[in-house]
């Protein structure tokens, strides 16, 4: 990894190695996930994420994240039983949600019915492997009908009880538009729930061990980790990208507005990671659902709009190792799917649970709180002055 370093003097005149967002820091070792960027290569504990996305569910990705091996018919048939168990919010806090402004972020409106999760837990004080690891596999249950809570509370609609049956995906799908999934909807779905699952130390993954580091509570680690993923450098960039392709319109105008905004250095969102350096493994996959889907729906606008994007992206920056990223095309998949763009980051978060949960309960494996240094840079020896003398 090429260093990525800058030297600073601090206020007293000591010199300093400063790496900006912490880029090529090592901050923690983990088992859980494996990146090449340079390679685009990612490995869930070991197995490649395209073997996963072709012979996993989310249900069995995310009892792999947690626990460290791929569960037996019989471990992946009881954890879907717990999850199932589940799918059902407390009554207060369903209360909370139907409490908020209808048109409130959705994202706002899960972070805090996460928190009040925490208000609810019958055993807070509890903090042994077994009951953590048990909150985890209740929050993953719990965020489709926190989800569809919200989604019904935007259109003015009461929520859809949970079925007990079908996949982790096709739930999520009935939470959201309140009727049975389409098959094919719901594979698709659970193919993206794999994808999204974990990602090693990225923002909000990092905000959560940060967190929990501190001997915090899951239900803080998780509430941290959902604020993170909100901002649009992070989870918040598929909504960005369906909303430059909503605004952009037509496949004529793709490339004159990719130029435009590469001509006043703007970001064009869906394009560039911290860590790949190449083509991000995830969106090639989600690139094939995407033209799948457009052609299921007859629709080829928005595949051919994005590949379009691609196109002038490809020419114009690839070369400084700039590639599509995961959100890139799992903002055209999932308005295929007939998810609504403000729903974009809250489904990413219903998949990054199973790994934001697999790295708290690692963090407290071997925990040291973390407390990095800062460079100070103000003023040194300021003489305090009384107020009447200001």
């Amino acid at each position: 990894m090429a260093d990525k370093f800058v030297e600073i003097v601090d206020a007293a005149g000591n010199k300093h190695e400063y790496r900006p967002g912490l880029e090529g820091v090592v901050a923690a070792p983990s088992t859980i996930c494996y990146i090449d960027g340079n390679k685009g290569i990612l490995l869930y504990r070991g197995i490649s994420i395209e073997e996963m996305a072709a012979h996993s569910t989310f249900e069995e990705t995310a009892y792999f994240l947690l626990f460290g091996h791929l569960p037996t018919g019989k471990e992946l048939a009881d954890f879907d039983h717990q999850l199932k168990a589940h799918r059902e919010l407390p009554p207060a806090v369903i209360k909370l949600l139907q409490s908020f402004p209808p048109l409130a972020n959705p994202m706002d409106m899960l972070r805090t019915a996460v928190s009040a999760l925490g208000l609810v837990d019958p055993d807070p004080e509890n903090d042994s492997v077994e009951k953590n690891t048990e909150r985890a596999i209740h929050l993953i249950a719990a965020f489709p009908a926190i989800l569809g809570v919200i989604q019904r509370q935007r259109k003015g609609m009461q929520p859809v009880k949970p079925r007990s049956d079908g996949s982790h995906a096709a739930h999520v799908l009935q939470q959201i538009s309140g009727e049975a999934a389409d098959e094919y909807a719901a594979k698709v779905l659970d193919v993206c729930l794999v994808l999204h699952a974990d990602h090693s130390f990225n923002a909000s993954t990092f905000t959560a061990r940060v967190c929990i580091s501190s001997l915090s509570d899951m239900y803080s680690a998780v509430t941290a980790a959902v604020g993170s993923l909100k901002g649009p450098l992070h989870g918040g960039a598929n909504t960005e990208v369906m909303t430059n392709l909503l605004e952009i319109g037509s496949l004529e105008k793709v490339e004159p507005w990719v130029m435009e905004r590469l001509k006043g250095r703007g970001k064009v969102m869906g394009f560039g990671h911290r860590v790949y350096k190449t083509y991000d493994p995830r969106a090639r996959l989600l690139s094939q659902y995407s033209e799948k889907l457009a052609q299921r729906t007859g629709n080829l606008k928005w595949y051919q709009m994005s590949r379009e994007m691609e196109r002038v992206m490809e020419r114009e920056v690839a070369s400084r190792g700039i590639y599509p990223n995961v959100d890139f095309y799992s903002a055209s998949v999932y308005y295929y799917l007939g998810i609504e763009p403000e729903l974009f980051t809250p489904i990413f978060a219903v998949s990054r649970i199973a790994g934001w949960t697999a790295h708290v309960l690692e963090q407290l494996h071997d925990n040291r709180l973390f407390r990095p240094h800062a460079v100070f840079q103000g003023e040194m020896n300021v003489k305090y002055v009384p107020i009447e003398n200001r």
